[in-house]
């Protein structure tokens, strides 16, 4: 009988043990998988966000998008962004406050969000908006709109029906008069939160909603590059417009700086602690077992078992305990990652479509390569154990006790 048929017939022997470490591997495990998971989770999470409408540079009038002033003369900035030779087009976006009125019930706060294209003269514009449609169509024409999900629920209105808005374009207590819009579809917005309701449409709907009281202003300006979004950035910054570009890297690069750096520092102490318990445990039950059955390993060691047999048998052992517990945590730890990552994505200001734990495969391997490392550690103490057992004096003290 090899090694490994050898070990798996001992921890048959001992079902309460062998189960005891494969369940404590599969908890850690599973804590483990999601700490690895959330590591590198935001950032590749953020980047799909930002890559997946096809704008590749963000032009601000501060350092981050959103969060500096808003860029002026945009119409004339936009149109001699997307005359330069590496850029393909620009949309203009500018986001409002807006109160919603219902039938029944009290007015839903929500964000009107408006967009215009701008491209050079015969240049390709195929360029999508920034939301996804899931039902009905996309905006056509100025007086059109599309909703979110959660507003589609909250307000009980479906592609077809009108909404009535009052938008709050310069101070939070302005009386404006309401705005009859049509909704055409229903629409994915990534950027906006589970429970924030969201409109979008033309920038012209929005100045109409505004009563005509938005200057020439937009909150951002998304560009598509030609292909090299880095050179287009450089060419924006050249061009003195008095805007800030960056490219979706270096908006992620500047996300991991601000506050992504967190979570894989959380994410690196406590799969530091999860491997140690693990090396812990097992080493534990790994030498509580040897420790019972050295009578029984020097009587093989006497029939001729030779001693890297027999530490080939407690190796064996960890790795069976760690391997099946391995397994088992991968379904746990995506389950768990699933909970967890619904409980974070429900604080203020996260984007719905941003996920905290994203699987990825260095993050697999890395999983197990620790696990791997796990049961070496796992196995050292006890197999030293069984590599110095002194035959005779064992055999000796086995009979007189």
């Amino acid at each position: 009988m090899n090694a490994v048929g050898f070990a798996w017939r001992s921890l048959v022997r001992q079902p309460a043990r062998a189960a005891l470490g494969v369940l404590g591997v599969a908890a850690v495990g599973a804590l483990l998988f999601d700490m690895l998971m959330l590591s590198n989770g935001l950032v590749l999470s953020m980047r799909d966000l930002l890559d997946r409408y096809g704008w590749d540079i963000r032009v601000a009038g501060g350092d981050l998008p959103l969060q500096g002033p808003r860029i002026r003369n945009a119409s004339k900035t936009a149109d001699t962004i997307a005359g330069l030779p590496s850029v393909r087009a620009a949309l203009l976006l500018r986001i409002a406050d807006a109160r919603i009125d219902r039938p029944s019930g009290p007015p839903l706060t929500t964000q009107l969000v408006g967009v215009e294209v701008r491209s050079a003269p015969g240049r390709a514009t195929r360029t999508s908006p920034p939301w996804t449609i899931v039902k009905g169509r996309d905006v056509n024409n100025a007086g059109e709109v599309v909703i979110n999900t959660p507003l589609s629920s909250a307000s009980h209105v479906a592609p077809g029906s009108t909404l009535t808005l009052r938008a709050l374009c310069v101070a939070e207590r302005e009386a404006l008069p309401p705005t009859t819009l049509r909704v055409t579809g229903v629409a994915e917005f990534p950027f906006s939160g589970v429970d924030e309701y969201v409109v979008g449409g033309t920038l012209a709907t929005l100045k109409t909603a505004c009563g005509g009281n938005v200057e020439d202003e937009v909150d951002l300006l998304l560009v598509t590059s030609n292909g090299d979004a880095d050179g287009a950035a450089a060419a924006i910054r050249a061009a003195g417009l008095g805007v800030n570009a960056m490219t979706n890297d270096e908006v992620v690069g500047r996300f991991q700086q601000a506050g992504f750096s967190y979570f894989r520092q959380i994410s690196s102490v406590l799969t530091a602690v999860t491997v140690s318990f693990a090396v812990l445990l097992i080493t534990v039950l790994l030498t509580v077992s040897v420790n019972q059955r050295l009578g029984e390993i020097a009587a093989l060691r006497a029939l001729g078992f030779s001693r890297s047999r027999v530490v080939k048998d407690v190796l064996s052992e960890s790795v069976l305990i760690v391997g099946t517990g391995g397994l088992l945590s991968l379904p746990l730890g995506w389950l768990l990652a699933a909970g967890l990552d619904d409980i974070l994505k429900a604080m203020p200001g996260v984007p719905a479509e941003l996920h905290f734990f994203v699987l990825e495969r260095e993050a697999l391997a890395i999983h197990v390569s620790l696990l791997v490392l796990t049961a070496l550690l796992a196995a050292a103490y006890p197999m030293r154990i069984v590599s110095r057992l002194p035959i005779a004096a064992t055999l000796r003290d086995e009979v007189i006790g």
